[in-house]
């Protein structure tokens, strides 16, 4: 499976335990005693997962989650302690931990776990590139060519829009012509797709409104 899972654990033995059990289910592992150290190496971008030690000299675990959070590394992150307490177990997975294993942790739901993390990695990956792609896409396209766009995809005639939009009936088509193009969707559905990839759908509303307030 793609991706490394970085283990920050003060503990020495307990680190090299956990990367005996990872390699040898052939994961990539990178090993690190303190939450200060991975930070040195971390950058957005990276595949993988985090198995964190929630107590750790210096910078805590939770410590670390926050930070990572706010340089928008979206690592999924698997917490590990010897000190599991209910409150600081409910703010990592509110903050958006995967999981939360007291240490020592079973092997096999460890692993279980870290491949779930280590696939949500990828499928969040996936998802950020289309929706990447899409704005991208979106981009390209002009003013009139946005005020086609949502009447398009509500299913409107040529002639419709041009009477909503006070333009001709060929400029329409030329608009209709130059924004498949554009996006590379070859069907109203595909078109649908990146519209809805790329946030569109939920932000054209809103712009909308802006644009034409309640008197």
């Amino acid at each position: 499976m793609s991706g490394t899972v970085y283990v920050v654990e003060d503990d020495a033995a307990v680190r090299d335990a956990l990367a005996q059990l990872l390699e040898g289910r052939r994961f990539r592992v990178k090993l690190f005693d303190s939450a200060e150290r991975f930070l040195e190496v971390c950058e957005p971008g990276q595949a993988g997962c985090l198995l964190l030690d929630l107590r750790l000299p210096g910078m805590s675990g939770i410590d670390l989650q926050e930070i990572l959070a706010a340089r928008g590394i979206a690592l999924p992150i698997i917490f590990l302690t010897g000190h599991g307490d209910v409150p600081s177990s409910v703010r990592a997975l509110r903050a958006g931990a995967v999981d939360f294993l007291q240490k020592p942790a079973d092997g096999r739901t460890l692993l279980a776990r870290v491949s779930e993390a280590l696939a949500r990695d990828a499928a969040g990956r996936s998802e950020r590139a289309t929706r990447d792609a899409a704005r991208e896409a979106l981009q390209e396209l002009t003013a009139r060519e946005l005020d086609v766009l949502p009447l398009i995809l509500a299913g409107r005639t040529s002639k419709d829009i041009a009477r909503r939009l006070g333009i001709s009936h060929r400029t329409v088509e030329i608009h209709r012509m130059r924004v498949m193009s554009k996006t590379g969707a070859k069907t109203l559905l595909e078109l649908a797709a990146i519209a809805r990839s790329s946030g569109f759908l939920e932000a054209e509303p809103r712009a909308r409104r802006k644009r034409n307030p309640s008197p």
